[in-house]
């Protein structure tokens, strides 16, 4: 964006739209700084914002446009009227008897109109599952149950327990300044930062170019907390490259889509369901990012483990020399940027709420840039102006999904779904937990397909959650079980949503891709089981408990990479392959003894590896 947005150039609704992106980031920064209002005002304002926003960027295909139609406009501010309705009638909607006073004729049209509104909103924003998944949800309350439909378009409309309920608050308070912070530090050339630290650190490696994905997708994956996003922003360079240096099309995508997924669960920033997770959990935002730290790393070892002895079987070498980079020459320059993210940290950790943690963030990150001759050209006020603009246009897609995830709880809720489903789990696995684990696994991938990991995230707290709790499972692993089964969707067929991504710039076979990303994120799916029994994998415990447990799981899953790459000190044959991988499983299951025969199994294994490959010259790395 340009200071052209206030000349005639442009047409009108494009002005009014961009200022008033401007002024919903600005808005929310103020009230950060200032501090809430009414939490009905606070909700109100940030889904009427989002809602008009939407109808007035994006047409009925999902496009976004500068010039929207006038049935487009009108429905914008019928949205945004209705979405205020609460708001505007707050002693109202606070005095009445909830499911005892009768909705009045007006309350059940506005009502009905919100609901409406918003499921088309969400469509245009990201495509029909959500609405889709949203209606089926209303249709069971309605046609399945007792409850009478005055009761459910109360609880979604005007109760803080569906639309107005806690996903939209912590899209209100917590995510919108997050996604800001994201977009302006990436304004400030952080993005680049996180680019150039990725090769000084691992390009020289074997297979550089795949590990410098890793890297960079994990840290930018952090702060942007989007899988498709990350890939389209970090693949653009990453796949051509390892594409160039031997990897083949469909291994490169999966390593973007795996890596960019993974960012989600990376402490300090992860994903925007983290926040929703700390409200569920009545905890702080620094306590959940602790339960994630240990599970991020052993995913992220696991993937940078396959990605070597990929690089290894293959004979692919490092980065070009001319593309690498000496790390303290990148500290030099730009090295001061990640300042913010140690501020929010900093905060964090001092006690302070996430929202004031990423306040502070975004407060130092214009100084910081302009700190060193080498960023302070990106300190301009179209940067800045644009980077409001983007951040907030970002908000929409998650207000309209947390919005409409309302709508599934608030039906879950007043209709005893949740408890029906609880008993439905645990009669089907008859009080076995694994068999619930999996179970759950099953159901969570499905709920998550095709749909944002906060939705997917919400709904499955409401239906999984209570079941693994009533067996046993603490609440902590419970939330976070689930919470890595809404992220993985997004790399497991058949809607793989980040693989289709990275797809666009691999041109790979999409079930050759999916496959890989499957081999490539396997450690994803095997932690949470590993937590839910193993407590100390979520820091609790004892130190030197934890450090064991950690250690052996982390052997475990540098394991489990050699044997589904059939790669160690050499190839390997489809049954060494086989053995090594059952030890690396009884290295990762919680129990002593049985780590101690997957320790002399891997042990064996390793040995006859190393005789057998003793003489061999391996591949001549290409380091071009």
């Amino acid at each position: 964006m340009n200071l052209a947005i206030l000349t005639d150039k442009m047409p009108i609704f494009a002005r009014i739209s961009r200022l008033m992106l401007i002024g919903m980031a600005l808005w929310h920064l103020y009230v950060a700084f200032a501090g809430p209002p009414n939490p009905y005002i606070m909700r109100g304002v940030h889904v009427a914002l989002a809602l008009v926003l939407i109808y007035w960027t994006t047409d009925r295909r999902g496009v976004r446009t500068d010039t929207p139609g006038w049935i487009d406009v009108i429905l914008g501010a019928v949205a945004m009227s209705a979405a205020l309705y609460p708001s505007f009638n707050l002693n109202y909607i606070t005095q009445r008897f909830l499911y005892v006073d009768p909705l009045l004729p007006i309350d059940i049209v506005v009502g009905i109109t919100l609901v409406v509104l918003l499921l088309e909103a969400t469509r245009r924003m990201l495509g029909p599952m959500l609405p889709i998944t949203a209606i089926a949800f209303m249709a069971y309350g309605l046609m399945f149950t007792s409850t009478l439909p005055s009761v459910i378009l109360e609880q979604l409309f005007m109760t803080p327990e569906g639309i107005f309920g806690i996903p939209i608050a912590v899209s209100a308070t917590y995510m919108v300044l997050f996604i800001l912070f994201g977009s302006l530090v990436e304004k400030m050339g952080v993005g680049q930062l996180f680019m150039d630290f990725a090769v000084a650190l691992t390009g020289r490696q074997a297979g550089g170019p795949a590990k410098v994905a890793c890297v960079t997708s994990g840290l930018f994956g952090s702060v942007s907390g989007s899988a498709v996003a990350n890939v389209m922003t970090t693949g653009t360079f990453s796949i051509p490259l390892m594409k160039r240096m031997g990897f083949k099309p469909a291994f490169a995508g999966a390593v973007e889509a795996v890596a960019s997924t993974g960012g989600q669960i990376m402490p300090p920033v992860m994903g925007a369901a983290a926040f929703v997770m700390a409200e569920y959990l009545g905890v702080g935002y620094l306590t959940v990012a602790k339960y994630a730290l240990a599970p991020a790393i052993l995913f992220y070892v696991a993937l940078f483990a396959a990605v070597h002895f990929e690089a290894k079987r293959k004979g692919i070498g490092s980065v070009p020399k001319e593309d690498q980079i000496p790390i303290k020459e990148v500290l030099l320059e730009r090295g001061h940027l990640f300042i913010p993210l140690i501020v929010i940290v900093g905060v964090l950790v001092m006690g302070y709420s996430a929202p004031y943690a990423a306040l502070c963030g975004i407060i130092s990150v214009v100084p910081v840039a302009a700190m060193r001759k080498t960023t302070r050209h990106y300190v301009t006020v179209e940067n800045i102006l644009d980077a409001l603009e983007n951040g907030a246009r970002n908000v929409l897609s998650i207000a309209a999904a947390c919005a409409c995830a309302g709508i599934v709880v608030g039906v879950i809720d007043i209709t005893g779904l949740g408890l029906t489903f609880s008993n439905f789990v645990i009669e089907a696995a008859q009080d076995r937990l694994v068999i619930a684990l999996i179970l759950s696994m099953v159901a969570g991938i499905i709920l998550g397909m095709g749909m944002p990991t906060t939705p997917a995230y919400i709904v499955q707290v409401a239906l999984l959650v209570p079941a693994l709790v009533k067996l046993g499972v603490q609440v902590e692993a419970a939330h976070l079980f689930v919470f890595y089964f809404a992220i993985l969707s997004a790399i497991t067929p058949p809607v793989a949503m980040a693989v289709y991504a990275a797809n666009t710039l691999s041109h790979a076979k999409i079930v050759e891709a999916s496959w890989a990303a499957v081999k490539l994120g396997a450690t994803g799916f095997i932690v949470p089981f590993m937590f839910v029994y193993e407590p100390a994998i979520l820091m609790q415990g004892d130190w030197v408990h934890i450090a064991i447990v950690i250690t052996q799981a982390t052997i475990g899953v540098i394991l489990l990479a050699a044997a589904l790459q059939r790669y160690f000190f050499g190839r390997m044959d489809l049954l060494t392959s086989a053995v090594l991988f059952a030890a690396s499983l009884c290295l990762i299951y919680p129990d002593y003894r049985i780590t101690v025969v997957g320790l002399a199994i891997a042990g064996g294994v390793l040995a006859l590896q190393k005789v057998r490959h003793r003489d061999t010259v391996p591949p001549t790395p290409a380091n071009n």
